[in-house]
């Protein structure tokens, strides 16, 4: 148990926690949620022991161990992966070589009798501690952990600081994971990991034998780890059992309660003020209003917290692009002789919204650029449909920003002239308020520069949207408004994102990177996962696995297998272990997840045609009046969207068509 009692931290004469007290049990995963400079990096610091608090004391059992991973800035050097990994069992990797140097020692006949007693009792000793210490084990959970974190066989015996910054947090990660401290501290563990490493993370953490406390801007993450959310806000924690989006729901209500105390506080203030106002001169009252305002005195104000400021915007509006917006025929790439892609066809229509997955140098922001036009590819060609306008978001979209130009110019200088009045509520949206709005670019560090380049990108009329991890550094209410802008986006998506919660939401086509293919799943990521498990199903369970996006009309999904996981279950249980029907349950549920999102989004698109199918009669009824024709100018525009909606109407057809045929 780690127990923080009356604990103070400000930073000049701005408090962050005043006389708090906590605690963690073993084996609690805590998240701390608050808005930006609430102090939740400043805690875990505290807690790790890198800052000392202003008043107050941390109670931790002796011996107790803290490992810290901070957002970004460590490095590596000097050893190769493994050997840096391996520090972290240095007294076990030390106990090894002196285990070594006994055994060759006492393979020399020249010792002493006495010497060499003594060496086989430390033997001995050495032997059953390093076995005790799960030692003959390491290599094992080393190889582990690097391989769940994204790294390669290839990669073990590198320098390790050829790796790069994100690679580096990796490591620093790896080894926290393998040291197993009794209380791991995290902040934003997850920035630099792609959605393979998380899902890794993720597992790994559920089964973490010691208390977790971390910061994530990952809501996915946070529901699945944590088991307790703690707020910070207002000077001081407040907690809430459960993941975070049980965390949302109760504070809201708790919010709604502390409104209405306030309320009835405010009231009953009012109430004695005005009582003290109309008899303070009255002498036969005097006592009566010198005990109201004793009992004012007393009273301590209710503080509500801020209210996040919620920014809501659309697009600016953009000519439709034709039905075709990209077309990638035989496409080939490498990089010094390393294939990235071996010939692939990618087909995007108007209104596609496709997810591009895979781990970290599969080749993703390959293809982006790819599809902008920014990189040729070696072989085959890139086609581009009719009046299609794009916008490209690059990983390195922030390092293009003019340093000499101040926040606002930056957001105004390419904005539509109807803009510029929303151009402060998206920066605030954006966490750039009040003298912010004013600092030169130069000046912003990485987060700051990653958060405007999103916002200017809000600013520009496009109708096709190719977004290289726009999520990066943003936090959760930032990408909340960057998720609701995307989904009332009219236009077409294509993304690389890390943030599942982000995809899920977003995505209604998935296209899986690696091995020089492209393998295209209709759906969300939680289809992805489903049909993806499906092809590694035994054989009599394995349906027929997805095809490489070889043509304009998308690949077929897998056939879900209708008895493989519920019915498994319930037909031989007394065969089964607990771990295997769990294992069976939780499949059932995820499969029935997928098959409930599948119909939601036929039921979506039903609606949708149905609505394009009205608009197209109404149309054809003002087509057929007597003189629509006798004036061209007034009719091309009703031909126009006629036809733009009977196009929109066959794709809409033709996505329905392939949902129904993976719902059989």
């Amino acid at each position: 148990m780690i127990q923080l009692s009356s604990l103070s931290k400000s930073f000049g004469d701005r408090v962050l926690l005043d006389s708090v007290s906590w605690q963690i049990d073993d084996r609690e995963r805590v998240g701390l949620s608050g808005p930006n400079g609430a102090g939740k990096t400043t805690l875990l610091k505290m807690l790790a022991g890198l800052e000392e608090p202003d008043s107050g004391q941390i109670i931790k059992p002796s011996g107790l161990t803290a490992g810290y991973l901070p957002q970004d800035g460590l490095s590596h050097g000097g050893r190769t992966l493994l050997e840096e990994a391996g520090l972290a069992f240095k007294p076990l990797l030390d106990m090894r070589a002196e285990i070594q140097s006994l055994e060759e020692r006492l393979a020399d006949d020249s010792a002493g009798e006495d010497e060499h007693a003594a060496m086989l009792t430390r033997y001995s000793e050495l032997h059953e501690s390093f076995r005790r210490q799960e030692g003959y084990s390491i290599d094992l959970k080393i190889t582990t952990v690097l391989g769940g974190l994204g790294f390669s066989l290839e990669d073990f015996d590198k320098p390790s600081e050829t790796f790069s910054g994100g690679w580096q947090m990796r490591i620093a990660l790896a080894k926290l994971l393998l040291g197993r401290p009794g209380l791991l501290l995290l902040d934003e563990p997850t920035n630099h990991l792609d959605l393979e490493a998380r899902n890794w993370l993720e597992e790994y953490l559920a089964e973490y034998p010691h208390a977790v406390i971390l910061v994530s801007h990952d809501r996915f993450f946070l529901d699945a780890v944590v088991t307790r959310i703690t707020d910070i806000g207002l000077r001081k924690l407040t907690d809430y059992v459960g993941n975070y989006s049980h965390y949302l729901r109760e504070r809201e209500a708790r919010m709604e309660r502390l409104r209405q105390q306030k309320r009835d506080q405010d009231e009953e203030l009012e109430r004695m003020q005005a009582f003290i106002n109309r008899f303070r001169y009255q002498a036969t009252k005097a006592a009566q209003v010198q005990s109201r305002i004793k009992m004012m005195e007393k009273i301590v104000p209710i503080e509500i917290p801020p209210e996040r400021k919620r920014v809501h915007f659309s697009f600016p509006a953009c000519a439709k692009s034709g039905r075709m917006v990209l077309d990638l025929r035989g496409v080939r790439k490498a990089y010094d002789g390393r294939p990235v892609f071996t010939g692939i066809n990618l087909h995007i229509e108007r209104g596609d919204r496709i997810a591009l997955i895979g781990p970290n140098g599969a080749g993703k922001s390959t293809l982006m650029r790819m599809l902008s036009g920014v990189e040729k590819p070696d072989a085959g060609t890139r086609a581009e449909g009719h009046q299609v306008v794009m916008q490209y978001f690059a990983q390195d979209e922030a390092t293009r920003l003019d340093p000499t130009l101040t926040v606002y110019q930056t957001l105004a200088g390419d904005a539509p002239i109807h803009m510029v009045p929303h151009i402060r509520n998206i920066l605030g949206g954006f966490l750039f308020s009040g003298d912010d709005v004013e600092k030169p670019v130069r000046v912003l560090s990485g987060g700051e520069r990653t958060r405007l380049a999103v916002a200017r990108m809000l600013l520009r009329p496009s109708n096709t949207l190719l977004l290289d991890e726009p999520t990066n550094h943003l936090d959760l209410d930032s990408k909340d408004v960057l998720l609701e802008a995307l989904e009332d986006f009219g236009g077409t998506l294509v993304f690389v994102s890390h943030d599942r919660y982000f995809v899920d939401k977003l995505a209604t086509k998935v296209i899986d990177i690696g091995r020089g293919e492209a393998l295209l799943y209709p759906g969300n990521y939680e289809e992805f996962l489903w049909s993806r498990k499906q092809q590694n199903a035994p054989p009599a369970a394995t349906p027929r696995p997805a095809q490489p996006v070889r043509a304009a009309r998308p690949a077929q999904p897998a056939q879900p297998a209708k008895k493989s996981t519920a019915a498994a279950v319930k037909e031989q249980p007394q065969t089964q272990s607990y771990e295997e029907r769990k294992r069976l349950e939780s499949e059932a549920r995820r499969a029935k997840k997928a098959l409930d999102a599948r119909r939601r989004r036929i039921e979506e698109l039903e609606t949708r045609i149905g609505d394009r199918e009205q608009a197209i009669r109404d149309l054809e009824a003002t087509m057929s009046a007597p003189g629509f024709y006798d004036n061209h100018e007034t009719a091309k525009p009703i031909i126009d969207r006629h036809q733009a909606l009977m196009w929109e109407v066959g794709d809409l057809m033709h996505q329905w068509e392939q949902l129904q045929q993976t719902d059989l």
